[in-house]
């Protein structure tokens, strides 16, 4: 046995200057520079083709494993077809998302400063009650893991509950213009309803120092705890209060002038969503002519821009839903009362289109890679198929688009924290996947789709994040559930790694709180701000009784592998700063519809860590997008093409549910498996957030800034032409000199590669 530690030479981190993104010079309206964009992208769419010492003579992980624990789904194409789609955004008709002008920032009840923790008012801790806290939650696991380390107390006192005393979560109004003076009341009534939870919360803490401000750097492990999760919840504002029964009253107004109802949830920072509908309540339904999906579902509708006139006539807007959104979203914008009025729009997953089902690549010929340094390896049985993870470079057991993970384990002495959170706002978790149910790294998490008909699991929103199945129009050939959220929270860590079962994940003791965000058809922009807020522990969710729900387990990670082929909406953009204000990392996919990220969110929106897509090569991948707002580069796959030599495709290997596969060792087919190769800067962004987690667990007391700034300059520069494609693909990008058929994309910082973390000077980091 070999017992060889793996060194890496020092690398000069150089700043590169990238080109301009995509240049559309000639327009100068948003929605036609936006409009023209999409086309250009639909246009060039078709154009597109644990600690494992390894004996060398031991048997490799791959061919002792059961067939059940390395069967895998996806094939190689050299000439893939994608799914033909509009690239139009889609909106749920009827929903409108408006804030009231003039609303102060949400406070904190608590103030982090320096990592340390300050509480003007002593009391808030009566807030909490004296149940028991449950076995999975954070605090507990902490309290166990402090009396592990000191001598355990004489008179041992019961732990304290993380949630506050159950309140009611935030009103919704009906708005009935045929009732006008009962649902005026109601806005009153709702007012006060909100004021009487306010008063009974803990008062926010000032933003600044107080003179003798309580540090709670020796207070017991359960009040410092629970003190950092104040430090990120909202406190109803009295602002927001007075600004929803305004504009209540406003959104009552309009409605009465086209003689339609509606409802309006109210919130803590001030963000509403009205459902219009003839019944004053239910969302519009409404069929689409025209829809090029089909059996898309009736309550949504491609945006297609259509103008309200300036004098429309209440039959007309009745008997069109969509109109009568485009209208009431112009004459709220109208009235000067909100800060942002904008529709409801529809989120899909950042899976590249994928290929047509064809017959299994076995690749059995290839020569099987053994790594025989004493790394730290873990013994999952597909890990030699996990090229992302594997050291970037050309030599043996290594990946020339790697992002050396497995370097970050060995070097940094380790493979994660389960005090670091990562939360995966996406389309939920097959909590029974058996790389999965009985992973120590899964947190209670939350279904926020809040349309059942998107919903797929036949309710709304509960605490119930598995995933059911995100199948949109069964009559489109090949289309299939995705598993989306399984795919990518694998890859951060929510498998078991070193189980001798299936895949290895990026940080292997992370922390993962599944989010369900998207269901049938994508996911709406409102659920969406909703679950950022809830993962960041800002808002609470809603049980049956309709009490308040926090997140246990606030995150220091958001992880966004969605996508909209829109600029950022406001809402979008107010729902992350809100969690980056309170400390929050938020990942976000670049997009793939191979254009510049400004047109896409949330890749294009502001405070987010944008992450484009590389292939096994190192280079940009043919459907990612780019341009200036994307930070850095990271392994997103290709599936046409096979440049590490495996017979496989290049593809990210993960978690997720799946059919038409093989066993990778005798290149039998099997019917069904729990493993698959995707692509998209979907699977790009997770790399970035898992490698954040385990700066973090290195890191503990390190600001976002300082895991921001550490992150980046862990980045191999990339050349011009491995940022490049056929200019022919890519309209209105600019030559590489000396390659006047390739054009720049620029692709961030560089690739991610954990080798350039230099090691701490302490020697080594916690686990």
């Amino acid at each position: 046995m070999l017992r060889k530690l793996i060194s890496t030479p020092g690398r000069l981190v150089l700043g590169t200057a990238l080109a301009s993104l995509l240049a559309l010079t000639a327009c100068d309206q948003q929605d036609t520079r936006l409009e023209r964009a999409r086309d250009l992208a639909e246009a060039t769419m078709d154009q597109l083709s644990g600690r494992t010492l390894v004996e060398p003579d031991s048997p490799r992980p791959l061919e002792a494993a059961d067939v059940m624990d390395r069967a895998i789904a996806g094939t190689l194409r050299n000439d893939m077809n994608f799914e033909t789609a509009s690239a139009g955004p889609m909106f749920a008709v009827g929903s409108i998302i408006a804030k009231p002008k003039d609303i102060p920032p949400a406070e904190a009840m608590a103030v982090v400063e320096d990592d340390e923790v300050f509480l003007e008012d002593p009391e808030v801790f009566d807030e909490f009650s004296d149940e028991a806290v449950e076995p999975e939650s954070a605090l507990m696991m902490e309290s166990e893991a402090a009396t592990e380390a000191s001598p355990a107390p004489s008179a041992p006192s019961a732990p304290r509950s993380l949630s506050v005393q159950p309140a009611r979560v935030m009103p919704k109004v009906k708005l009935d213009p045929k009732a006008r003076d009962k649902t005026l009341r109601d806005i009153e009534q709702a007012s006060k309803q909100q004021e009487q939870v306010a008063a009974k919360e803990p008062a926010s803490a000032p933003r600044t120092r107080s003179l003798n401000p309580r540090s709670l750097e020796s207070a017991p492990i359960q009040e410092k705890a629970a003190a950092r999760k104040l430090a990120r919840r909202s406190v109803i504002s009295r602002d927001a209060i007075k600004a929803q029964r305004d504009a209540n009253s406003v959104m009552l107004d309009t409605l009465s002038k086209y003689g339609m109802g509606g409802e309006v949830a109210l919130s803590r920072e001030g963000q509403m969503v009205i459902q219009i509908g003839e019944d004053g309540g239910s969302p519009t339904r409404f069929t689409p002519a025209g829809s090029p999906r089909g059996a898309l579902q009736n309550f949504l509708a491609v945006d297609a821009k259509i103008e309200c006139p300036d004098n429309p006539d209440m039959v007309t807007v009745q008997s069109s839903p969509v109109l009568a959104t485009e209208c009431i979203v112009k004459d709220l914008r109208e009235s000067g009362q909100f800060e942002y009025v904008e529709k409801d729009y529809i989120f899909e997953n950042q899976f590249a289109r994928k290929p047509r089902p064809d017959s299994p690549t076995t690749g059995t010929d290839a020569t099987p890679t053994v790594i025989t340094d004493t790394t730290i390896t873990p013994n999952d049985p597909l890990w030699e198929l996990q090229w992302h993870f594997q050291n970037n470079g050309t030599g043996e057991g290594e990946s020339s688009g790697g992002a050396s993970f497995q370097d970050f384990w060995t070097r940094q002495g380790t493979e994660g924290s389960e005090k670091v959170v990562v939360a995966v706002v996406d389309t939920g978790l097959q909590l029974e996947h058996p790389d999965i149910k009985d992973s120590p790294n899964i947190a209670p998490g939350w279904d926020m789709v809040s349309d059942p008909r998107m919903g797929n699991d036949g309710d709304g929103r509960d605490a119930d994040p598995n995933d059911p199945g995100d199948l949109c129009d069964p009559s489109v050939p090949f289309a299939e559930d995705t598993f989306h959220g399984t795919h990518v929270a694998g890859t951060i860590g929510a498998a078991a790694t070193n189980n001798a079962s299936g895949v290895a994940g990026g940080a292997w003791n992370v922390k993962i709180v599944p989010v369900r965000a998207l269901g049938k058809c994508g996911g709406r922009l409102s659920d969406i701000n909703d679950a950022i807020r809830w993962a960041g522990g800002l808002i609470p969710a809603e049980d049956e009784e309709g009490n308040e729900i926090w997140n246990d387990n606030p995150a220091d990670v958001i992880n966004l592998s969605i996508g909209l082929f829109e600029y950022c909406p406001a809402s979008l953009q107010d729902a992350i700063d809100s969690v980056t204000d309170r400390g929050v990392l938020v990942v976000s996919a670049a997009g793939n519809a191979r254009v510049a990220t400004q047109y896409y969110a949330p890749g294009g929106c502001a405070n987010v860590i944008t992450v484009a897509a590389g292939d096994a090569r190192g280079y940009i991948a043919p459907y990612s997008n780019f341009g200036p707002e994307v930070d850095l580069l990271a392994p997103g796959g290709d599936l046409t093409r096979d440049d590490n030599g495996d017979g496989r495709p290049d593809g990210v290997l993960s978690t997720k549910a799946a059919t038409n596969c093989y066993d990778p060792v005798t290149g039998e087919a099997v019917d069904d498996c729990f493993y698959a190769f995707e692509q998209g800067t979907s699977m790009a962004a997770p790399h970035v957030s898992a490698a954040l987690a385990l700066l973090k667990a290195r890191d503990p007391d390190a600001t976002p800034e300082e895991l921001k700034a550490t992150l980046l300059a862990a980045a191999s520069p990339r050349s011009a032409q491995q940022c490049s494609g056929a200019c022919a693909l890519y309209p209105g990008t600019t030559p590489i000199e000396g390659s006047p058929d390739m054009c720049t994309r620029p692709c961030g910082q560089g690739l991610l590669d954990l080798a350039m973390v230099p090691e701490r000077s302490t020697g080594g980091g916690e686990k």
